[in-house]
């Protein structure tokens, strides 16, 4: 049975005095823990790798790693240099995580067969399961329908975390059955889940973790009018949580419950001060 369901947190990289705050992150991680999620990825886009350098990103996902415990951990793996990409799979191929999380190479912009051979040829050094990470928003490049379809026969290409936004597009892989289909984009979570998604991994269950573990498993069980009603509850802090860019409101909504120091690094900044004060309300609810 494929571990790629249910409710995923996509980590951010606490910040104190400039560093990585490790003790916030095992703290976090151990919360997330006890609210039931079912997993973990270490390294994503919400965990700015952008900013860390290998030293702290090989720190980051070792805490991540032993504060998980029994929880799987996916890694992100990132980037446009293919080498560098090749050397990156291959060192993660020796840690104990439980996949990778591989996204379109930003900035290159590859046609569609530049695509698969990106994927299949990471996928073919990985001896862990592959996320494929669909995120045009972020890379600029669109992964097609049909390119999904293709790499879905990969053996060791197992899910995909959504992020275009295309009904189609996700309904047609939820169809088709050979990729577990999970939400990315938080605001589509409870469609995603409702057309028979087959979870998320999503930024908003930072905050009220425990009810989006509740709005899964009653969607999961059909019990549909229980999960509207959670969904309903949460829809105006999934909507704040993308008024500005990831992570800085996810941040400034922990920060508000006194877990985290907000921080981020240059050049992504907090959130406005508006936007902050709404943060401080929801999680107040």
């Amino acid at each position: 049975m494929s571990i790629f369901s249910g409710i995923w947190i996509p980590l951010i990289t606490p910040f104190a005095g400039g560093a990585v705050d490790h003790d916030a992150l095992r703290a976090l991680v151990g919360g997330y823990v006890k609210a039931g999620v079912s997993g973990f990825v270490a390294l994503g886009t919400t965990g700015e790798p952008a900013a860390l350098d290998d030293a702290e990103q090989a720190a980051v996902l070792a805490t991540v790693l032993a504060a998980a415990g029994d929880v799987p951990v996916i890694a992100g793996v990132s980037g446009n240099h293919a080498a560098t990409l090749r050397e990156r799979v291959a060192r993660l191929n020796d840690e104990p995580v439980a996949g990778m999380l591989i996204c379109a190479p930003y900035y290159i912009r590859p046609s569609q067969a530049g695509l698969v051979d990106h994927f299949a040829s990471l996928a073919d050094i990985s001896r862990k399961p592959v996320v494929i990470y669909d995120i045009p928003a972020r890379t600029g490049v669109r992964i097609e329908t049909e390119t999904l379809l293709t790499l879905a026969a990969h053996p060791r290409i197992e899910a995909v975390k959504d992020c275009a936004g295309l009904q189609d597009t996700t309904l047609t892989l939820i169809l088709d059955g050979r990729l577990r289909v999970l939400a990315g984009d938080d605001a589509n979570l409870f469609t995603t889940l409702c057309m028979g998604g087959a979870g998320a991994i999503a930024a908003s269950a930072h905050v009220r973790t425990e009810r989006f573990v509740a709005l899964y498993r009653a969607l999961a069980a059909g019990r549909l009018d229980e999960g509207r009603a959670i969904w309903h509850s949460l829809a105006p802090l999934v909507r704040a949580m993308f008024d500005e860019p990831n992570p800085g409101p996810v941040k400034s909504a922990l920060a508000a419950q006194g877990v985290i120091g907000g921080g981020l690094r240059a050049p992504m900044t907090r959130a406005s001060a508006a936007l902050q004060q709404r943060l401080r309300e929801l999680v107040a609810m």
